[in-house]
C-alpha cells in the first residue's frame, strides 16, 4: 500500500501574510513586525496596504521584541516575525523579560524551522527553539503542521492574547486538514492499537507514512498530531498510550526540550510506558536540501518503521 500526501498549493509563509493582512484590515491594532525578512514570509506587499500597520525594524531582532512589548502596553497587538533561531535563540533575554516575565500580549512566528531552513546552513537550523520557549511561564508553543492548521494557529493565538510561539516551515507543507477544521485539541490522524506515534511539523506526514508501512507488516499505529506542544494534550495522549502501551515521539528538533521532552515529562507522571524519541542528537545544523538533512539526522518513515519494529518485537 502507497500512501500518497499531496502539498498544499499554498506555501506557509503565504498564509502568514493573508492572515495577517485579514486581521490588520478588520482590527487597526494589529501591528506586523519584521527583522528585515518580509521578502522571506511574503509580507513586503503589506507596507503599502496596511500603513502604519507594518513595521521592517532591520536587523534587530532584540530591539523588535522591545518594539512589540511598547504596542502591546499601549493596547496594539503585534506579530513578530524572524527566522526560529533569531526570535528565540538570538533575542532570548528580551522576550524572556519583555513579553514573557512583563506579561504582554505577542504573537511570535519563528520560520525556516529545523531542516527547512535548508541552504542557510547550521547557524540558521534551529533544533532549540522549543526548548528554549517551554521556558517561559505561561507562553503558548505550538508547531504547525499544515496551512489550515497555521492560519487557525494565527488567529486563535490574536484572539486569546498572551505570549505565543508559533513554529512553521516557510513553503508548502503536506495538506493534511481540510479547510475549516478547527483545533481545539491533538489530532488523532490514524488509528492503531499497538503503539502511539506522536509528532508535529513536517513529521506528521512521515508519521503517517510510517503507519501505512507498518499496516503492511501486521503492526498498528496510531499517530498523533500533538502541535500544540504546551500546553499539551494529556487527555488525548493518555487515551491513545493507555490502549498502545508504547510511544515512539518523532520531531524536526532536538531531543531534549521539545516534543519528546513534553510527552516523556507528562507520562512520566501520570502513566509511563516504553518511550523512544527521534529528533536531533547531539548534532548541530549543517547546510543541505531537505531529503538529505531529514536521512542525516534520522527524521524520516522509514526511521520510525524501525524504531517501532524494535519496540514490539
Amino acid at each position: 500500500m502507497t500512501l500518497v500526501l499531496e502539498k498544499d498549493q499554498i506555501e506557509m509563509r503565504q498564509v502568514y501574510a493573508d492572515t495577517i493582512r485579514k486581521l490588520a484590515a478588520a482590527d487597526p491594532n494589529v501591528i506586523a513586525l519584521e527583522a528585515d525578512l518580509s521578502s522571506s514570509m511574503s509580507t513586503g506587499g503589506l507596507k503599502e496596504e496596511l500603513p502604519g500597520q507594518y513595521v521592517n525594524v532591520g536587523i534587530m531582532e532584540a530591539n523588535m521584541m522591545g518594539i512589540a512589548a511598547g504596542l502591546s502596553v499601549l493596547g496594539r497587538k503585534p506579530f513578530i516575525h524572524s527566522f526560529g533561531q533569531f526570535v528565540t535563540r538570538r533575542a532570548f533575554d528580551q522576550v524572556f523579560v519583555s513579553l514573557g516575565y512583563a506579561q504582554v500580549s505577542a504573537v511570535i512566528v519563528g520560520s525556516d524551522a529545523g531542516v527547512s531552513a535548508e541552504h542557510n546552513g547550521g547557524t540558521h537550523m534551529t533544533f532549540e527553539d522549543i526548548a528554549l520557549m517551554r521556558e517561559i511561564p505561561n507562553a503558548y508553543v505550538y508547531e504547525a503542521s499544515d496551512a489550515i492548521q497555521f492560519g487557525w494557529l494565527l488567529e486563535q493565538a490574536y484572539e486569546k492574547g498572551g505570549l505565543h510561539y508559533i513554529r512553521t516551515i516557510r513553503k508548502n507543507a503536506t495538506q493534511l486538514y481540510k479547510p475549516n477544521t478547527t483545533f481545539e485539541k491533538a489530532q488523532i490522524l490514524h488509528q492503531g492499537t499497538d503503539i502511539t506515534i506522536c509528532a508535529a511539523g513536517i513529521m506528521v506526514a512521515e508519521s503517517l507514512k510510517a503507519a501505512a508501512s507498518l499496516k503492511e507488516i501486521g503492526i498498528s499505529a496510531e499517530v498523533i498530531d500533538l502541535f500544540s506542544i504546551k500546553p499539551l494534550d494529556g487527555a488525548t495522549l493518555l487515551e491513545s498510550v493507555k490502549k498502545t502501551g508504547r510511544v515512539i515521539t518523532t520531531e524536526n528538533h532536538n531531543v531534549n526540550g521539545g516534543l519528546g521532552s513534553a510527552v516523556a515529562e507528562f507520562l512520566g507522571e501520570h502513566h509511563p510506558v516504553p518511550l523512544y524519541r527521534i529528533g536531533v542528537r547531539e548534532q548541530f545544523g549543517q547546510v543541505g536540501l531537505m531529503p538529505y538533512l531529514q536521512e542525516f539526522y534520522g527524521l524520516t518513515a522509514e526511521h520510525i518503521v524501525l524504531q517501532a519494529k524494535k519496540m514490539i518485537s
